[in-house]
């Protein structure tokens, strides 16, 4: 293949910089919906024998001062979750939510009710941040160290792209951000990471053997060589990743759904941003070249 994916380069990060703006803009305005394990409430599950109506349900709770609360199916139409913010000094809220459906003709088995305080939700919502902070910082002096500070910069660059855009569509969409949610962002920096070096240590080769080439040409040259691997590991990723997301049930719905977004952004941040960062620090052959071992002149000599 040769394509020229250079030639798009500046369209790419038009589209990068205005997914990231707005990502960041729609996180500080409408901040993200958090889940239980974050905010801290209860979560309340019940199964019918017939299918229910989950709106009336939300109409019931609303018209005896609920709010902040949401209504899903979970795994199958039979079983419905119900999940409602902390209301302090209400230990009992899961059995009174029980009673009410049950006393308004939705008799069901309930099947569990589990409480998360607010405390434990901030912790974990602290340690998780703080977690994905020192994933990057390791990161960053990973490729440092095994690569070059350009592509270091590159990398990170790309990984708090792929992270903060992931965000964004949780914060502008309301989807329902948890735990599950966190550990697939953390598994896109590790997928992420894997992509751009594949495409870095291709880079490195290619401006350390083809010395005729410009350097956007050698990075062209390197992107053409990596697309089959790239374009086959995202394709076998995605097929397993969309199975679990039509077929998983809602346990696993919000992982799959941010791994899903996270290996099409990580794909596309590995063929434009780190390039992009490269570019504009101006990566040379020069800064590629092996440095000479001290003494190495004499080795040769009879």
């Amino acid at each position: 293949m040769n394509i020229n994916f250079m030639r798009f380069r500046k369209i790419a990060i038009t589209i990068s910089l205005i997914l990231f703006v707005g990502s960041i803009g729609s996180i500080f305005t409408k901040g993200l919906s958090l889940g239980l394990d974050f905010s801290g409430g209860t979560l309340v599950e019940i199964q019918y024998e017939d299918s229910v109506d989950l709106q009336e349900i939300r109409g019931v709770l609303s018209e005896n001062g609920y709010e902040d609360f949401q209504v899903v199916n979970f795994g199958s139409s039979l079983d419905v979750l119900i999940k409602i913010a902390d209301q302090p000094g209400n230990s009992s809220l899961g059995d009174q939510i029980f009673t009410l459906l049950s006393s308004n003709n939705f008799e069901g088995e309930l099947k569990r009710i589990e409480f998360v305080g607010p405390q434990i939700g901030s912790e974990l919502r602290d340690q998780g941040g703080l977690g994905m902070l020192v994933a990057l910082g390791m990161i960053l002096l990973y490729v440092a160290f095994r690569f070059q500070y350009k592509f270091a910069l590159g990398a990170v660059a790309a990984l708090g792209h792929d992270v903060v855009i992931i965000l964004g569509l949780f914060s502008i969409f309301a989807w329902d951000f948890d735990l599950s949610v966190l550990a697939a962002l953390l598994a896109v920096i590790g997928y992420s990471l894997n992509d751009s070096i594949v495409v870095s240590d291709r880079i490195r080769e290619n401006f350390r053997s083809e010395r005729a080439l410009g350097s956007e040409d050698l990075i062209n040259l390197s992107l053409n060589q990596t697309l089959s691997r790239t374009v086959i590991t995202s394709l076998t990723t995605l097929l397993v990743l969309f199975a679990l997301f039509f077929f998983g049930g809602e346990a696993v719905r919000g992982f799959s759904l941010g791994l899903i977004i996270g290996v099409l952004i990580g794909t596309y941040s590995s063929l434009y941003i780190v390039t992009t960062i490269l570019i504009s620090l101006n990566l040379s052959q020069e800064d590629m070249a092996v440095p000479d071992v001290e003494g190495a002149e004499f080795d040769d000599m009879p």
